[in-house]
């Protein structure tokens, strides 16, 4: 009985870590699309990209836990808007050769949210 449980325990955490890595590819496609079709937000480089998916992600993650607020640019409305526009422009910061302008971001969050609500599952 204990084994089983003990089992249970290590197939649950491999699959959040392949869920976790599997999101982490999801935002850096998302990132890669939204590089594409917004003017003022600009990525060059896969490792910026998975850069900027691993910070997003985790900016995201402590939003959530810090401010009980759900950073996704569409389903918690203008909060989680604002919070996913400032988390896009926050990362530039930390991501080289990402780019990022304030109405970049804003836009960025549009583009996010859409993509957000057409993938299955939430990226952001």
């Amino acid at each position: 009985m204990g084994h089983n449980k003990e089992h249970e325990e290590k197939h649950t955490s491999s699959n959040s870590f392949l869920g976790w890595v599997v999101r982490l590819i999801l935002v850096a496609v998302v990132l890669g699309i939204t590089s594409f079709f917004t003017p003022g937000f600009s990525i060059n480089g896969l490792w910026s990209f998975l850069l900027a998916a691993v910070i997003i992600t985790a900016l995201d993650y402590l939003a959530e836990a810090i401010m009980g607020v759900d950073a996704s640019p569409i389903g918690k409305g203008v909060k989680g808007f604002v919070i996913a526009a400032v988390i896009i422009y926050l990362t530039q910061f930390l991501v080289p050769h990402m780019s990022v302008s304030i109405i970049g971001a804003l836009l960025a969050a549009v583009v996010i949210g859409i993509l957000d609500a057409i993938l299955p599952g939430r990226v952001m």
